[in-house]
């Protein structure tokens, strides 16, 4: 600047200028400074959120994955049901057929034989009348009609309703009760009663029990509807629900018989 001025007003001047270069030099490496931390601090955040979003996909994949591996077990549950259904839908089917075969075979064995008797003329004592719970009554030979099997689905149709004594509708059921809806709605009319239920129909021993056959225990104290299996649906007492329980334990201790409603 000294040698290159003309004059001294020419160096002035050139001070000057070197001055505002040197301050907008400065200004200028000051902004970059700044824009500088300013993109680092937008690559820190940007990293940030694209880790938060990486994890964030890998999340919403595991509850992908997991909701699908959830609905392929309900699938295979819901086929494994309907399988059962059908299942029981033919076994059903087939114990009906057999039952229908029984009760023809039976009707036929009672029918009298047309030959008089000529030997024997003496006449029969009348039979003395059943009186109590023990007393000593011929046991049926004679299948339950075949619609009998869709009391046990009726009653299980209620699994769950709670226990309402003198109950006998879907909003509550005592033990009766629920044995006297569901033949109901096969349009059998029963009464409300275990004792004069005990006196519908015929006896039935336990070795030849079938689905719809009425069973009792506790001295008449209760009852259920036997669905099978040494197993049957009933409605136990004040706190439970319609349910199906095993013959065991109590219940067989307590057995007292069953009755074939025809």
């Amino acid at each position: 600047m000294l040698f290159g001025a003309s004059s001294l007003g020419d160096l002035l001047s050139r001070i000057d200028t070197v001055g505002r270069v040197s301050d907008q030099r400065t200004t200028l490496l000051t902004d970059v400074t700044t824009f500088r931390g300013q993109i680092q601090r937008e690559a820190t955040n940007l990293q940030r959120s694209q880790r938060w979003q990486r994890t964030l996909v890998a999340e919403i994949a595991a509850q992908r994955r997991s909701i699908e591996a959830q609905l392929q077990q309900r699938r295979s549950l819901l086929e494994s049901v309907r399988s059962e259904i059908a299942r029981l839908q033919a076994a059903e089917q087939a114990r009906a057929q057999a039952r229908a075969l029984a009760l023809a075979q039976a009707r036929q064995r009672a029918q009298p034989d047309p030959t008089p008797a000529t030997t024997n003329t003496s006449t029969a004592a009348p039979a003395a009348p059943v009186v109590g719970v023990a007393a000593s009554t011929p046991e049926a030979t004679v299948a339950p009609p075949s619609t009998h099997g869709g009391v046990v689905g009726i009653a299980m149709q209620y699994l769950g309703v709670p226990y309402v004594w003198g109950g006998s509708s879907p909003s509550g059921f005592d033990c009766s009760g629920l044995v006297v809806y569901a033949f109901g709605q096969l349009g059998i009319s029963l009464p409300h009663s275990t004792y004069s239920l005990w006196g519908m129909g015929v006896p039935v021993s336990q070795s030849q029990l079938q689905p719809g056959d009425l069973v009792f225990f506790n001295g008449l104290g209760h009852m259920g509807i036997y669905a099978g299996g040494g197993s049957f649906v009933h409605a136990p007492h004040t706190g439970d629900v319609v349910k199906v329980s095993s013959m065991t334990g109590w219940y067989a201790s307590t057995y007292v018989g069953a009755r074939r409603i025809l």
